[in-house]
């Protein structure tokens, strides 16, 4: 009888064990695959908190049908950064071989299933050794944060001044072509984050990746700074009706974007600390012309909103696969977006 006892407690206590086990296991993913807490960078970020920011354990064990979680244990900070100019060939070489990168640079983990759907769109003209360094941070860390990604790069041919905001939508538009992507990075292509606990996802507002630049000595230059590198769901960018098109030459449309979200009744958020912090790569050319007509677009930027952008924008692109990336080239011209008196 006693024997009998001592066997109906221990499958009393087996089964105890295993839905201790199941439950633990079940909060661990739905604590770490919950969002971690964003702190609000000055008075015009969104004041709402979340999760506590937790990282993974390194033994923890992904499942292939779950989602994949937002603070890995393949997170772990500060990344070393290298400037130095390596060829494009060496690059998509290293990347193809040993990265598992599709043609046309689209990946996606097989471990579990991607948080965000993830379109990085890069501005690019004349920054032809600036790509393969910026290739070579990010891949590996948006692998690491097990993002599904892929890179468009829109350039800009003819002899018009730069225009970066215009090429965003351009990139836009073609990569929603691709896929039904969640997620937009716009990304210069100067930019190399530091810290790959910056996870390149999207959330309820917009984000400002970029808040410490070393060329400002990590100071954000004004609390309404925009640049570098940021982030929308489609839906927000659909909303704000995407970047204006008007800007010609360097400087305003980032600021005129931050308008556009507020406008539209959102705010800006940005990283903790000094997960926000970026290297610029140096410039060995002449940079493009400041835009001098960008305060007078910004002073009428509500008025604009609804008549510049997206719905506005016509185009004819040249479209060519790379090993890493999709590259659309367009001539633009401000005829290609006309617009109204406001």
């Amino acid at each position: 009888l006693s024997i009998l006892r001592l066997l109906r407690m221990s499958n009393r206590s087996f089964m105890a064990f295993i839905f201790f086990f199941s439950m633990s296991t079940t909060c661990l993913y739905f604590i770490y695959v919950a969002p971690g807490i964003d702190y609000p960078d000055g008075s015009n970020t969104s004041e709402y908190l979340v999760q506590p920011t937790t990282y993974l354990p390194e033994n923890f064990t992904y499942v292939q049908n779950l989602p994949c979680p937002e603070r890995l244990p393949s997170m772990k900070g500060l990344m070393e950064v290298n400037m130095t100019e390596i060829p494009m060939e060496e690059i998509e070489l290293k990347f193809s071989k040993f990265f598992d990168i599709e043609f046309g640079g689209h990946w996606k983990p097989k471990d579990c299933r991607p948080h965000w759907k993830v379109a990085i769109l890069v501005p690019f003209r004349n920054r032809r050794e600036h790509l393969p360094i910026l290739f070579q941070h990010l891949i590996p860390m948006l692998q690491r944060q097990r993002l599904q990604f892929a890179f468009y790069i829109i350039e800009q041919s003819g002899t018009q001044p730069f225009n970066r905001a215009m090429l965003f939508n351009v990139g836009f538009l073609e990569a929603m072509k691709d896929l039904n992507w969640d997620c937009l990075i716009f990304h210069d292509v100067d930019h190399i984050p530091e810290n790959d606990r910056n996870f390149y996802g999207c959330g309820q507002m917009p984000r400002h990746f970029a808040a410490k630049l070393d060329k400002y000595m990590y100071i954000l230059p004004y609390s309404e700074f925009f640049g570098g590198v940021s982030g929308l769901t489609v839906e927000q960018f659909r909303k704000i009706n995407g970047f204006p098109n008007a800007f010609w030459g360097w400087g305003g449309e980032d600021d005129d974007l931050w308008n556009r979200v507020h406008y539209s009744g959102l705010n800006v958020t940005r990283p903790d600390g000094d997960i926000g912090k970026y290297k610029s790569i140096p410039h060995h050319h002449r940079g493009e012309v400041q835009f001098l007509g960008r305060y007078k677009l910004l002073k009428y930027s509500k008025e604009r909103q609804h008549l510049d952008g997206l719905n506005n924008l016509h185009y004819s692109p040249h479209i060519s696969l790379s090993n890493l990336y999709k590259n659309i080239t367009v001539d633009l011209y401000p005829e290609l977006a006309p617009i109204t008196d406001y």
